[in-house]
């Protein structure tokens, strides 16, 4: 594995990571209803200011996609809230009406938004799909509009159900409207189930907890071998305390199971850990301590 600028080569494969916002986020005791201090104590490097902002006490959050490439294939793994988008669901403020210059810190990643082959959304929450869109001639419209955006068959369904996902978060509504349902309008959705290969060495798994159709996406390549999370993990905090959910996690049993798995994999294949959140490094190896798990940073990342 090397690693250039912001870029990590993976066998066949590079993966950039395009921010679109780094700021505090949530309090620690908010977001982990389980959360404890004593971990800082245990776990004095997740008290880092790259991870919990010693001014407001909150932890860093990272909005981002994962840019991969190989071959011909240009792709985004999640694609963060997205500009002029309203968002004044309370706790999800600092994600109204963005004006986040995202493309061009793709354009500088060497990617105009037409070249990009697949978009993949994890799952269909606020922070994942935001410029899967955006504002053209009064409407949104498909942000990359030569790009198959996979979409978990039950992850969709579950969110157009009239019992589903929008019963106890009626907020993911307007994201629906404008982030998800204008891209499967335009025909450009593509619906998949856990296993599928997107393509050889990349291939997506059924991750339920967070929402009952999450997905994460397991990279192989030659030795290599990565896992993008989406929302499996929040915070480095839940590698230390696996048993840590977030209030936001539909299925408290099953997002435990869910995490533990990733992170079995992680430990045992060597695979590198690509979050969705995390703050700098934004990247690393989980390694095993005893029964449980610590996160070992990619510093060069950074």
């Amino acid at each position: 594995m090397t690693t250039i600028a912001h870029t990590i080569s993976l066998g066949a494969f590079t993966v950039t990571r395009i921010e679109e916002m780094l700021t505090p986020g949530f309090d620690p005791g908010f977001l982990f209803p389980a959360y404890e201090e004593s971990i800082l104590d245990a776990n004095p490097d997740l008290a880092a200011p790259n991870f919990l902002d010693p001014a407001s006490r909150r932890l860093m959050s990272s909005m981002h996609s994962w840019l991969i490439r190989t071959g011909d294939h240009v792709i985004l793994v999640d694609t963060g809230c997205g500009n002029g988008k309203h968002r004044d669901t309370p706790g999800f403020e600092r994600f109204h009406m963005l004006d986040k210059p995202y493309l061009q810190r793709l354009a500088e990643a060497g990617v105009r938004p037409e070249e990009v082959t697949l978009v993949i959304n994890t799952h269909l929450h606020i922070d994942h799909v935001g410029w899967n869109t955006q504002w053209v001639d009064g409407r949104w419209v498909p942000t990359f509009p030569n790009a198959r955006y996979i979409y978990g068959a039950k992850e969709f369904a579950h969110w157009r159900s009239p019992t589903g996902g929008l019963v106890t978060m009626p907020g993911n509504g307007p994201v629906m409207d404008d982030s998800v349902m204008p891209v499967w309008e335009a025909g450009q959705v593509e619906l998949i189930e856990s296993g599928d290969r997107i393509l050889d060495g990349l291939e997506v798994e059924l991750a339920p907890g967070h929402t009952p159709g999450q997905l994460f996406v397991k990279l192989e390549s030659d030795r290599h071998a990565a896992v993008f999370t989406g929302d499996c993990l929040h915070q480095p905090m839940q590698i230390a305390r696996p048993n840590w959910n977030s209030r936001f996690c539909e299925d408290q049993d099953e997002a435990v199971a869910t995490r533990r798995r990733l992170l079995d994999f992680a430990a045992d294949r060597e695979a590198l850990v690509f979050p969705a959140h995390f703050g700098a490094p934004h990247t690393g190896h989980v390694r095993r301590r005893g029964e449980d798990f610590r996160f070992e940073p990619l510093h060069e990342t950074a």
